[in-house]
């Protein structure tokens, strides 16, 4: 194990000049791991959806993962959250990955700030096409200025259109922080705890508690992203007493 660290601290060492995490080039690497072992995961659990009833460990965790994510959507969002499910899961399952290669390697794609605020942007980026689809490029953007105060009080309205703006910015930044702050804290607490007592690992009873943190930060990220599209789509739970999610009226109770 020891020489697998070192194997790895040589292939994916940290940059210098204050970069936190790998440098690009060992970044790229971890990701390629990540994105191999989902892939594979993946395949091993597609193959058991042909049985009738799935009795492949991959399948039946996957199957229990999609209602998680599933109930989360729609516990959130509402009705249409379902549609929203591809997402979610996706940003589940490469965060969680990524979060469990860290018990492996020194470090990981989540313990890097850029790729957290680029996990983040897309979040960010995707409510806002989600919120603009559904209410309208204008209805959007009012949906920022607050309760309509009038004319005599529209300097209000303009610092409260200011300040969401700077809310709904910051919410990438609250994001990525809260992601990497976890997975290279522990990273650091391990470290340390392992300089204690020479030769002796004290930092390996920290993983329980790191492994607690890759399920927790995983679920955070993608429940704030499906509370941030219930707060630009809620106008949709008003159809859906009319009409199911196929565009049929819903059938009476």
């Amino acid at each position: 194990m020891g020489e697998l660290f070192s194997i790895g601290r040589s292939l994916f060492a940290a940059s210098e000049g204050g970069h936190h995490g790998p440098s690009y080039e060992g970044l790229f690497l971890y990701v390629a791991i990540v994105i191999a072992v989902l892939f594979g995961f993946l395949t091993v659990a597609k193959s058991g959806l042909k049985d009738r009833v799935f009795v492949k460990w991959p399948t039946q965790w996957l199957e229990q993962l999609y209602l998680f994510i599933e109930n989360m959507c729609v516990g959130i969002i509402g009705a249409h959250g379902r549609k929203y499910v591809p997402m979610i899961m996706t940003f589940w399952c490469l965060i969680f990955v990524s979060n469990i290669v860290s018990l492996f390697f020194p470090t990981a794609p989540t313990a890097d700030l850029s790729f957290n605020l680029a996990l983040a942007l897309i979040s960010i980026g995707y409510v806002q096409y989600e919120g603009i689809k559904a209410n309208g490029l204008f209805g959007h953007l009012s949906h920022f200025a607050g309760p309509k105060l009038g004319i005599g009080l529209i300097a209000i309205t303009g610092m409260i259109f200011i300040i969401e703006i700077i809310s709904e910015l910051m919410k990438n930044v609250s994001l990525s922080l809260r992601l990497f702050g976890n997975i290279h804290g522990g990273h650091q607490a391990v470290e340390s705890m392992n300089q204690l007592v020479p030769y002796v690992p004290m930092g390996f009873f920290l993983l329980p508690i790191k492994l607690l943190t890759c399920v927790v930060q995983a679920m955070i990220f993608s429940l704030l992203t499906c509370v941030y599209l219930s707060l630009v789509t809620a106008h949709h739970d008003d159809h859906e007493h009319d009409h199911d999610g196929h565009g049929e009226p819903a059938a009476a109770h």
